[in-house]
């Protein structure tokens, strides 16, 4: 969590800020993005209101589900 924040113009570029954090994080810790867990990263403004997040999710297939199982089984 940022309690320091940054002050931006607009809603808008504030959204292109907090995209380019979200994409350094998944370049730099990409392992912060768990498989199964949801991960978000919401902007507010100066009083607390959020103004928008982004939300990222990672769903494992069926397949790879499956493949996960067999290994724990032997």
């Amino acid at each position: 969590m940022d309690h320091k924040g940054i002050d931006l113009p607009d809603w808008s570029t504030a959204r292109l800020h907090a995209i380019s954090i979200v994409g350094r994080i998944l370049a730099e810790e990409p392992e912060r993005i768990a498989v199964d867990e949801d991960w978000l990263l919401e902007v507010s403004n100066s009083t607390g209101l959020i103004l928008f997040r982004l939300d990222f999710h990672v769903t494992a297939s069926p397949a790879v589900r499956r493949d996960k199982l067999k290994k724990e089984i032997f």
